[in-house]
């Protein structure tokens, strides 16, 4: 029964990207729009709808086992990356790649495919937990992953604590959620008609994320998507070794079964989008970093359903 909940759950989603596949080969979305819509998400849609959900499901009490459980993602991503610097030396990978399959090995996207992913399984009562992992993610992702993209190229490296640094870990979305945070400790309540706006406004996160990765999927030549070792090592990294951690780290770290499972979920997901992003700023390897970000993408739509079961 559950492999079905979360065959069906994926298939929610794999339609709702392909849409977004589908108007692009329409000639209805350009370069333009794949600007627009991650905008869209990240500075409207995703706030508010961390602003509405948080303020209105969760409770002071709550607060505590969410602090305690932000311990299990952290440390198993510090986890993922010490294996993934292991693995890149074993698999001998280019100095000019090593730094982005470090990067890609052990951060996940873990809000922009993690939120609607986890909404179509697990439903509205997921968002804190996804909160909680975006957040050891962001952490990590801007930090060491930076650093390590930053040295494959020829630009100069970045420094792992900075100044774009702290603005990136601080994004509109963690901004949203530290503000309901403070809400809830206050016991503040929004007024009403703020709430109903947020609700509307953030119910575009879901469709406009997934339609965004159609999009980036239809610019994908599968033709040129080839699996060598390098690539094999990030599968693994992503889907293999990353949730092993969280069960590893939990099981030192006791949390509720639920947020185990969506810890789980979110650790078993395509490389951050951003890979390729930083890739082409610190003129590294652009080209291998939007291979593993395709790859990953394609092998997550796997992935999911059978950790649904297997969990």
């Amino acid at each position: 029964m559950e492999f079905f909940q979360a065959v069906e759950g994926v298939l929610s989603i794999l339609i709702m990207v392909l849409v977004g596949y589908f108007l692009t080969s329409r000639g209805w979305f350009d370069k333009e729009t794949t600007r627009l819509l991650p905008r869209l998400v990240n500075y409207v849609a995703l706030p508010t709808y961390m602003l509405w959900n948080l303020t209105t499901t969760f409770s002071k009490d709550m607060l505590s086992s969410m602090v305690y459980g932000l311990s299990v993602p952290m440390l198993s991503m510090l986890l993922c990356a010490v294996i993934a610097f292991i693995v890149s030396k074993l698999l001998r990978v280019p100095s000019t790649r090593n730094g982005t399959f470090i990067a890609s090995f052990f951060s996940s996207s873990a809000i922009f495919v993690g939120l609607p992913v986890n909404l179509a399984l697990f439903g509205e009562s997921s968002i804190p937990y996804v909160l909680l992992y975006f957040l050891a993610n962001a952490l990590w992702f801007w930090t060491v992953g930076n650093y390590c993209i930053s040295t494959d190229g020829q630009a100069a490296s970045s420094k792992i604590l900075s100044l774009p640094t702290l603005k990136n870990i601080f994004s509109p979305p963690l901004l949203s959620f530290i503000a309901a945070i403070l809400l809830i400790l206050a016991s503040i309540k929004l007024p009403a008609y703020l709430l109903s706006t947020a609700k509307y406004l953030g119910s575009m996160t879901t469709p406009l994320s997934l339609i965004f990765i159609g999009i980036v999927m239809y610019g994908v030549d599968l033709k040129k998507l080839r699996l060598n070792r390098d690539i094999i090592g990030v599968l693994i990294g992503r889907f293999i070794v990353s949730p092993l951690a969280i069960l590893i780290v939990a099981a030192y770290f006791p949390i509720p079964d639920y947020m185990k499972k969506i810890f789980v979920i979110q650790s078993a997901l395509p490389a951050m989008t951003q890979t390729s992003i930083l890739a082409s700023v610190y003129k590294a390897d652009t080209e291998y970093a939007a291979t593993l970000v395709s790859i990953t993408n394609i092998a997550a739509l796997i992935a999911i359903p059978v950790y649904m079961v297997l969990i």
